[in-house]
């Protein structure tokens, strides 16, 4: 028995010795094996455990069985509202499955989601979900999608948010109809002329709302001018940014700012309110996600709500299902795209009543 004065980790070893059980009964009654262990043999590993103060070493249990009891989840930004509302999503639906979720963010750096990618896989997550919007034409796309496939062939689960970019499981987001339906919208309050405040080129997720605001503005029988496209950083203050460039320049009749995502439209807020003119009142502001801050902000914000926490919770309940049937994991993506839907707020009041 022990005297309580061990100096180094217990082992599985002393706690089979201690509780009089062979090594594999301790393993399984410890381990969660769908093996039955007999009750009095089981309680006796518990008590050993805890009087040595066992602990599991979950890496060699991965390497074990393949696969460890955590999901890695990769996101752009922590800091953006966005990404961490479809995180708390994730992890809502892990405490279900008692999983641990560990996250990274890849700072929007292609390279940087590569180099994580790489390391996770050799910590063997059971699912690896990928959140982070990527690049057109981004010269990691090939080797990126190598090591997924790799990762998946080694039993792991990957998941895509948003678009499916590698024939793998994927929560689609419609970003392109989400911007049409606010288009026409906006222009159903009678507004006429547009601006709008967007990410650097290449950004797919930017460059499918931006395509998709053309399309419901070309619906309505409204252009949407190229001078009237400002890019900048995809944060808040790469919409305070482009949105002062576009006040420096001169509005020449335009009513309505949209800003692809929520915290570069809080930024225009910001620049329209520096700039001595009253958002909404002056110049009415649009969004796109529906994070919570929004609503709080003055004006409340007009905006695309996407349901960014049921996201993250299917996410990763579109992996475990996967690996729960029998057969060989599917690429198929969840059957339907995430519904948006369009949130009528007072910063676009409409052109009659400013």
């Amino acid at each position: 028995m022990t005297d309580g004065t061990r100096s180094t980790p217990a082992t599985l070893h002393d706690v089979a010795r201690e509780a009089g059980v062979s090594l594999a009964t301790a393993s399984r009654a410890l381990n969660g094996s769908t093996r039955k262990v007999n009750e009095e043999y089981r309680t006796r590993v518990l008590a050993a455990a805890a009087r040595l103060d066992y602990s599991p070493n979950l890496s060699a249990q991965a390497v074990a069985r393949g696969a460890s009891t955590t999901v890695a989840l990769l996101v752009a930004d922590i800091a953006d509202p966005y990404f961490s509302s479809i995180a708390a999503g994730v992890v809502a639906e892990a405490d279900l499955e008692r999983l641990i979720v560990t996250m990274a963010a890849t700072e929007r750096d292609p390279e940087r989601e590569l180099e994580l990618v790489r390391a996770l896989r050799g910590q063997r997550p059971r699912v690896m979900i990928l959140a982070s919007s990527r690049r057109t034409d981004e010269p990691t796309d090939g080797p990126l999608a190598e090591e997924l496939a790799a990762y998946e062939r080694a039993g792991g689960r990957v998941v895509l948010i948003s678009r499916n970019e590698y024939a793998l499981r994927t929560v689609l987001l419609d970003n392109r109809a989400g911007a049409a339906a606010l288009a026409t919208a906006l222009a159903g309050l009678g507004y006429r002329r547009f601006a709008v405040v967007t990410a650097g080129e290449g950004l797919r997720t930017a460059g499918d709302r931006l395509a998709g605001f053309r399309d419901g503005l070309a619906a309505a029988g409204i252009e949407l001018r190229d001078t009237d496209v400002v890019r900048g950083e995809f944060t808040r203050d790469g919409g305070y940014a482009a949105t002062t460039a576009l006040l420096e320049r001169g509005l020449n009749g335009v009513e309505v700012v949209f800003a692809v995502n929520d915290v570069m439209a809080v930024g225009a807020l910001s620049a329209i309110r520096d700039a001595g003119l009253e958002p909404g009142a002056d110049l009415a502001v649009a969004g796109f996600d529906d994070i919570a801050t929004v609503r709080d902000v003055t004006p409340p914000l007009t905006t695309v709500r996407v349901p960014l926490e049921q996201i993250g919770r299917r996410a990763l309940r579109l992996a475990l299902d996967d690996a729960d049937a029998s057969g060989p994991a599917s690429p198929a993506t969840a059957p339907d795209a995430v519904p948006t839907e369009v949130v009528i707020r007072a910063s676009t009041p409409g052109p009659r009543t400013r």
